[in-house]
């Protein structure tokens, strides 16, 4: 038995503050809050579901960095180009960074071509010592 998701007006409001915030990860409670500012009524639970299903649509990707960090949302759109990003996160002060690189992107490709082995970007963090932790 197939699930029926149904665009509703709701979906779509929460697809619109994505976008807003396109190539920005955002965990639901940031997305609650951006629904807030724009007077939407929405639950946090709503947004959970609502989120799943465009995960499922593959509208939007899911990131889970570890067990300290909520996850993170990002608007990938409709199945077009797909913008790859990284993870970097600080072993001092927790931040969570974010990066786009082509330089990180060539060891994707690297692993894959040359030790066939694909690395799952949802799941992948770098750790190490952010800039402000490292001048301290």
């Amino acid at each position: 038995m197939t699930k029926t998701h149904y665009k509703t007006k709701q979906l779509d409001q929460l697809i619109d503050i994505l976008k807003e915030h396109s190539g920005k990860h955002m965990t639901a409670n940031d997305i609650y809050q951006q629904c807030k500012n724009h007077g939407i009524q929405i639950g946090v639970t709503t947004i959970y579901r609502r989120l799943e299903t465009l995960i499922e649509q593959g509208v939007v990707a899911k990131y889970v960095v570890d067990h300290t960090t909520s996850a993170c949302y990002e608007y990938v759109g409709d199945g077009h180009e797909k913008v790859i990003t990284y993870h970097c996160k600080c072993e001092k002060c927790g931040k969570l960074y974010h990066v786009q690189c082509k330089e990180i992107d060539g060891l994707r490709l690297h692993m894959l071509n040359h030790h066939h082995f694909e690395i799952d970007l949802s799941r992948t963090v770098f750790y190490g010592l952010c800039e402000t932790c490292r001048n301290r």
